[in-house]
């Protein structure tokens, strides 16, 4: 287990997603109010809910990366256009703070992945002859299944 004070300091550095993407600690905005369900008397005195608020324009990457942040995010962006994370998992304020930048950090760099997509090409012949020797066979297959109904016995 991590001491508290050790702890607090972890908090204090930076958080690098990639060679390419670091979120400054000093960009993160944290807001802390009571927490909803279980925990007893501590719900009632301790605020332990945790809302992180972060600005994509904060975080150390290329301009590239920003927008493409920005452009698979852009629904998750509040009216000011700040990426929100709530956190009340834990009855503990400084274990949700921890869970809330792990989100964020999670967030960011599923969004800042670029897929490569496939570009799309014409079937060629071979695989289409493929397809269709395929559909001949399955027909048969089932053709041969069927029951044959003698109708001259009626």
């Amino acid at each position: 287990m991590i001491p508290p004070e050790t702890a607090v300091l972890l908090f204090m550095e930076d958080i690098i997603l990639s060679s390419k993407v670091t979120i400054p600690f000093s960009a993160l905005i944290f807001k802390f109010t009571r927490s909803s369900g279980k925990g007893g008397q501590n719900v009632n005195k301790v605020s332990t809910k945790v809302e992180l608020l972060f600005s994509v324009d904060e975080l150390r990457a290329s301009n590239e990366v920003k927008s493409i942040i920005k452009e698979k995010l852009r629904h998750r962006f509040d009216s000011v256009g700040m990426l929100r994370i709530v956190t009340q998992e834990s009855r503990s304020q400084w274990q949700n703070k921890r869970i809330a930048i792990e989100k964020l950090s999670n967030v960011l760099l599923k969004a800042s992945f670029v897929d490569p997509y496939r570009i799309a090409t014409k079937p060629t012949r071979s695989s289409k002859l493929r397809r269709v020797d395929g559909k001949k066979k399955d027909s048969k297959l089932k053709e041969y299944r069927r029951k044959k109904i003698n109708r001259d016995e009626d």
